[in-house]
């Protein structure tokens, strides 16, 4: 910092404003203790700044140990959010949801003196647990469940299930039949309750939900299940991956989609445009999820920390060819 400062033409206590960021130094000055950084290939020691700051400008991730896409993608944007306000990420994944692991997941991360944590789960009882769990720094849900004792960021599954459900019923469907996610998975439940409730408002049949695991080939076996009955003509999927499987049972079977059985799924994965035909689907906006997940961290980080933050974020429904009218029948 010493060479820094001599090549710079200023003093040590500049050249640590500008590294710290945390008083101004006007642009020409920080231009100058920048150059000669650079020049001389200085890079700030993070366990040194941690001193002076008391910040680690790290921040810690705990998530699920699945690799569909829609917990995938919400890690991405966790990481790209944090990244771009300068923080670096340590990540955690939870192998099983009894409490040793998250215990053991918090104290991890803990140790290596993160600034703050995103919990990343999206399966229940786990917000739940925070409750008897000792935590020394601030905490963000990233999925909205009725036992959260935190702060929570989440995409409103119910509105962007109801949307689905309400275009299938609108096109003439008598009734939607949905293949849904796993039933110990928050936002699986979530999207049965806005299917359901559409059913029930339309007084129609609520038919009995099929639980698959987000995985293409359990939306197979359960397409093939559907497929046998005549009277299935619509179908929401729970997400994008099992929507796919159910249009191979269908195509397999002899029922093209959309003229025979109308298909609608859930996260606008990027193939989904490029389907024969392409898929009708919920798009959820993970840069956004990512992005107001780690703002409301930086903000409890701040000092501004209350459990009762809801921040919900609005999924779009895109429409596409795999839904169509009901055909008429004899």
């Amino acid at each position: 910092m010493g060479d820094v400062a001599e090549l710079a033409g200023v003093s040590q206590q500049t050249v640590s404003r500008v590294v710290n960021a945390r008083e101004y130094v006007g642009g020409h000055t920080r231009e100058r203790v920048l150059m000669a950084m650079r020049k001389l290939n200085y890079r700030p020691n993070p366990a040194a700044q941690a001193l002076v700051t008391g910040r680690s400008k790290t921040l810690g991730i705990i998530g699920s140990d699945s690799i569909a896409f829609g917990p995938a993608s919400v890690q991405i944007g966790l990481e790209r959010a944090a990244h771009a306000h300068g923080y670096s990420v340590s990540v955690a994944r939870l192998a099983s949801l009894d409490r040793g692991s998250l215990s053991q997941a918090l104290d991890q991360l803990q140790r290596q003196s993160v600034d703050g944590i995103l919990l990343n789960a999206g399966r229940d009882g786990i917000t739940n647990e925070l409750d008897r769990q000792r935590m020394d720094v601030p905490l963000v849900a990233v999925e909205d469940t009725p036992e959260a004792v935190v702060p929570v960021v989440a995409v409103d599954q119910v509105a962007g299930a109801a949307a689905a459900t309400r275009l299938l019923l609108d096109l003439g469907h008598r009734t939607v039949s949905h293949v849904a996610g796993p039933e110990d998975w928050s936002s699986a439940r979530r999207r049965i309750e806005g299917w359901r409730a559409v059913l029930e408002s339309a007084d129609v049949p609520v038919p009995p939900p099929q639980f698959g695991d987000w995985s293409a080939r359990s939306g197979y076996e359960l397409g093939r299940l559907l497929a046998q009955d005549s009277e299935v003509t619509a179908i929401f999927a729970a997400n994008d991956e099992m929507a796919v499987g159910v249009m191979r049972a269908m195509f397999e079977a002899g029922r093209e989609v959309p003229h025979d059985v109308s298909l609608i799924g859930f996260d606008d994965v990027p193939v989904a445009r490029y389907l024969t035909p392409p898929l009708t689907t919920v798009r959820q906006d993970f840069e956004e999820i990512g992005e107001r997940s780690v703002q409301l961290l930086l903000d409890a980080i701040g000092g501004v920390d209350d459990a009762r933050v809801r921040a919900a974020i609005t999924p779009e429904l895109v429409v596409r060819d795999s839904s169509a009218p009901a055909a008429v029948r004899a």
